[in-house]
């Protein structure tokens, strides 16, 4: 095609060509023309390799530096948090105030205590430690604290921490905390309700929970039984797993839904996600196996189950750049409904998968007595059909295509903007004649593969809009889905949240990504992200999230949370480490980047806390 668009317009520069000669190049380059929009309208494209790619060099030094520079953004942070925040939860950091919005025990010091160990920020550490042996982890009567989000910030923290540095009153703390939190498990399933009173030991009573929050501490509980010899705190994270196990999902092929009633431990609703309001509560499956030593089959099987139906089911291809993404699914008596919507949450996904392929046997599980047919049994027709699509293709490529297509997804809508920011929630196109879902795709690819990348996998350069120099940012950003919406313009995706808010998932998969595959690639995407935070979200005391990513002038909003500190500077300092103080095989994060490490329950152990 560029042949042709070239040779047309300039033809008055070949009258000196034999007519011959002239009609035998026309004849070729429309050839060429025809054979390149056949290829292009078929359900794959060939994205560009990494050889049209140019790496700058890399070298150690190189990469320490850019270390370095994440280590100072932290310490940058910091500071401004305890100039003008400290003890408070977090900093405001353009009117350089704070807030406390974690209960006001400081959750920023506490969840950035492993971030600091992590790069050697002894003086930081040291100053934060009083703070923390003086909080009693109580509020006001009728004050309630969040169960989930104290959980995997202040609980984890401190448990992370006292993993890589030994101190016994961060152990002691975090047994206290726990302790102060057990009435929040005082309902009639065992599943945690949202929120307890720290102060007289009520909880606050509800009937209903979502996946996240009733499903995201089985890893830190664990450890901290592990740690203290306390029965009570492994029984809590067993009896959860036994609820999800036991649960019935024949319906939902397997596959988590959001919403959970307290009372009967059963599913309360039919929406089907990875992002927000179950994200974590899915990826506990596979880190709760992984974190005890590969032991507990359960965790595997549900670990399988969820991740075949998000494969069979919410994995879709946009129709122009054939972007992978993964969106939601309701389910009604007539069918199933999807909103295709991507969000930043959901970028979490593929570092999990690659995780899985790089630390399980996924085309052997019968070592663990799994067999991944057999796992639909129970399942509906349809389901089944499902999973002997899947059975077409060796479990781990597709598990890692997937984890390639959709972390590019996530750069992708990173490098698209001119901020170079993602933000927090696109919805991709679709075409008029349907979604493109990924497993149909991936099937008629692996019948012609002609030496093609998977559909969605491959290198692929970002939407720039010089090329579109008609369009504007409104045209872009319209203020709801409805007939005669813009086009995208070749971007495939309207953005319907231009906010990004510091988040760490995408970030986190780069790291997985470069460390279980080795693709430098990872890293330089990662040092992109991290200069786009350092131009567009730095203020005189720390960073801010913003609003407008869209735009080159986006606005700040004068928050930073502090999982900015504990997940996003910390993944991106150990993406640029040439060396890795915490291996994957060595040590699980939990979901909010604290770092615990794996260990195997003793045989007495398993005997006193009836571990199957």
């Amino acid at each position: 095609m560029s042949l042709l668009r070239y040779l047309v317009p300039n033809i008055h520069q070949y009258r000196r060509i034999a007519p011959r000669y002239l009609l035998l190049i026309l004849a070729i380059s429309a050839v060429f023309s025809t054979l390149y929009y056949a290829w292009l309208r078929s359900d794959e494209v060939l994205f560009l390799t990494d050889a049209d790619f140019f790496w700058p060099p890399e070298t150690p030094e190189i990469w320490a530096e850019r270390a370095a520079q994440v280590k100072e953004a932290f310490r940058h942070a910091y500071r401004g948090y305890e100039q003008h925040a400290f003890p408070h939860d977090e900093l405001l950091p353009v009117s350089n105030g704070s807030t406390d919005n974690f209960n006001g025990w400081g959750v920023t010091s506490v969840d950035s205590l492993d971030t600091m160990l992590l790069m050697g920020l002894e003086d930081e550490y040291a100053r934060a430690l009083p703070v923390i042996s003086q909080t009693n982890f109580s509020l006001p009567s009728n004050n309630h604290v969040p169960f989930f989000e104290t959980v995997i910030r202040y609980l984890g923290g401190l448990l992370a921490a006292y993993a890589i540095s030994g101190d016994d009153l961060l152990r002691d703390k975090a047994d206290e905390l726990a302790t102060k939190l057990a009435s929040a498990f005082n309902t009639t399933s065992g599943f945690p309700v949202y929120a307890v009173d720290t102060y007289n030991g009520k909880n606050l009573a509800s009937r209903s929970g979502v996946l996240a929050e009733i499903a995201s501490f089985q890893i830190e509980y664990a450890y901290l039984g592990k740690i203290t010899g306390k029965k009570e705190h492994v029984d809590r994270a067993t009896l959860v797993t036994n609820l999800l196990y036991n649960a019935t999902l024949d319906r939902f092929g397997g596959m988590y839904p959001t919403a959970w009633n307290l009372d009967t431990g059963a599913p309360s609703d039919s929406h089907l996600t990875v992002g927000a309001l179950a994200d974590s509560g899915h990826e506990y499956t596979l880190k709760q196996f992984l974190m005890t030593a590969r032991t507990d089959k359960r965790n595997l099987e549900m670990y399988i189950r969820f991740t075949s139906y998000v494969i069979n089911n919410l994995l879709f291809l946009t129709p122009e750049r054939h972007l992978l993404y993964v969106t939601d699914a309701q389910m009604w008596k007539r069918g199933i409904t999807s909103s295709h919507y991507f969000q930043h949450l959901a970028c979490f996904f593929p570092g999990l998968l690659a995780l899985g392929v790089h630390l399980l046997p996924l085309n052997h599980l019968d070592a663990f007595g799994i067999n991944v047919t057999a796992l639909a049994d129970d399942f509906s027709p349809a389901d089944r059909y499902a999973y002997a699509k899947l059975a077409e293709f060796d479990l781990a490529d597709v598990h890692l295509w997937a984890a390639e297509g959709l972390a590019q997804t996530c750069y992708l809508t990173y490098a698209d903007q001119p901020t170079g920011l993602g933000p927090e929630i696109v919805q991709m196109d679709v075409n008029e004649t349907g979604a493109i879902q990924w497993i149909d795709a991936l099937r008629t690819w692996k019948a012609d593969r002609d030496g093609r990348s998977p559909p969605g996998v491959g290198d692929m350069k970002p939407w720039t809009s010089p090329l579109h120099e008609n369009v504007t940012v409104e045209q872009l950003i319209p203020a709801g889905r409805r007939k005669g919406d813009p086009d995208t313009f070749g971007r495939d995706y309207l953005i319907r949240n231009t906010g990004y808010y510091l988040r760490p998932e995408t970030v986190e998969s780069f790291y997985i990504l470069w460390r279980t595959t080795g693709d430098v690639k990872w890293r330089h995407r990662g040092w992109d992200v991290f200069q786009a935070i350092e131009r567009y979200t730095k203020t005189d005391s720390g960073y801010t999230s913003v609003m407008g990513v869209h735009t080159a002038h986006p606005t700040p909003m004068n928050a930073m949370p502090s999982y900015f500190l504990a997940e996003t500077l910390k993944y991106l300092y150990l993406l640029f480490l040439d060396e890795d103080p915490l291996p994957l095989n060595s040590w699980v994060f939990n979901t909010e980047a604290h770092a615990l490490p794996v260990f195997a329950w003793s045989a007495q152990e398993r005997e006193a806390y009836g571990i199957v």
